[in-house]
């Protein structure tokens, strides 16, 4: 016999996902479109603790039961998560679907977690008797992998307190904000007495998994301007040999050419 089950504090949650073989999902905006009628499910949108939005110890850290509106109308929220955000389908799915929804689908074309992968947040995840915090890039496993088990929960998404104010975000998608992304881009930089302080930059929706590489990043950061500039066609040269589309609804070439297209755009935005 199927069981739905509506806690309504986080400790009932983790007892139930203890004791149980649960689904756990919020809004709901793409699990039940697949109408799996064999599976339990735990709805977790009435748990206060995972509709908290707050900063404490130089973290910005949002439930995971909050919605892409909510988080949008939040005065906290950085203006590269909002744009990323408001491009998310139409509003009635920003009303419902959550950002532990988008994250815990485990799909690399997901439009909140290409941003949380470009600020290197952390995913907080508990079950009842424990609790880890990961970073986002670890988070990460393959195509639908998360490091999650069964009886736990992402309960929090942690964004590090800075200047998120030097960015660029775009999104390619056959009809903007309805359609599922071809390729995502977001970069950030912090250039400050002319040199770069931080650079960041993350692409997805083009493989298994959202492409973050500060590895490469190091190339740019500590250098002036100059150096930058002179540095330039190594970054993106090691770039284009890190991109490795796979094959999808648009050719290969499209995606690598569209997301080097973007980052050398973002560059020279940038007076690099």
């Amino acid at each position: 016999m199927v069981k739905n089950y509506t806690p309504t504090s986080l400790n009932e949650a983790l007892e139930l996902m203890e004791n149980n073989d649960l689904v756990p999902f919020a809004g709901g905006t793409d699990l039940m479109v697949k109408n799996n009628e064999a599976l339990n499910y735990i709805y977790l949108y009435k748990i206060p603790e995972l509709k908290k939005i707050y900063v404490e110890d130089s973290y910005l850290k949002l439930g995971a039961a909050c919605t892409f509106t909510e988080l949008i109308n939040n005065k906290l929220i950085p203006e590269i998560l909002r744009d990323a955000l408001k491009k998310i389908a139409a509003p009635a799915i920003r009303n419902f679907g959550t950002i532990g929804g988008n994250i815990g689908n485990g799909s690399s074309k997901a439009d909140s977690v290409l941003i949380f992968m470009v600020l290197d947040s952390y995913i907080k995840v508990q079950s009842r008797n424990n609790e880890r915090v990961i970073p986002i890039k670890d988070f990460y496993k393959g195509n639908k992998k998360l490091d999650l088990n069964k009886d736990e929960l992402i309960t929090e998404i942690w964004l590090p307190e800075r200047e998120y104010t030097n960015y660029l975000y775009e999104k390619v998608g056959a009809r903007q904000a309805l359609a599922i992304s071809r390729v995502d881009f977001a970069g950030i930089i912090d250039i400050e007495d002319n040199i770069i302080k931080h650079l960041a930059v993350a692409i997805g929706a083009i493989e298994d998994l959202i492409i973050r590489r500060p590895d490469i990043d190091s190339i740019l950061i500590g250098k002036t301007i100059e150096e930058a500039k002179s540095l330039k066609e190594e970054y993106l040269n090691k770039y284009k040999e890190a991109i490795n589309p796979r094959a999808g609804r648009v050719s290969i070439e499209y995606r690598k050419d569209v997301s080097m297209n973007f980052l050398n755009y973002f560059l020279e935005s940038k007076g690099i």
